[in-house]
């Protein structure tokens, strides 16, 4: 789980206004900070199998919101793709 600090800093850098937390950008972003951590967990935790399902989920919401980024404004979805250097 994020720490708040961190979650602060990834909304200020992909959020698309001022108050903005909750746009596919932020919340792709976070899912993304997230998978990072949790596969670094994993790694070191073979058999800690109840997070290697939150991962899963996790990965899975973020391919969901990734596609309907891409459906509803293409020009966002490449420049996020390209800023979190997801392939």
């Amino acid at each position: 789980m994020l720490d708040v600090k961190k979650k602060q800093k990834i909304i200020e850098k992909f959020r698309a206004h001022e108050s903005d937390t909750g746009s596919p950008q932020v919340q792709i972003a976070i899912l993304t900070q997230e998978v990072k951590d949790l596969t670094k967990h994993l790694k070191t935790h073979k058999k800690d199998f109840s997070s290697r399902r939150g991962l899963m989920k996790k990965v899975n919401e973020r391919r969901r919101l990734l596609k309907y980024l891409e459906r509803e404004d293409a020009k966002a979805h490449a420049k996020l793709v390209e800023d979190l250097g997801l392939v």
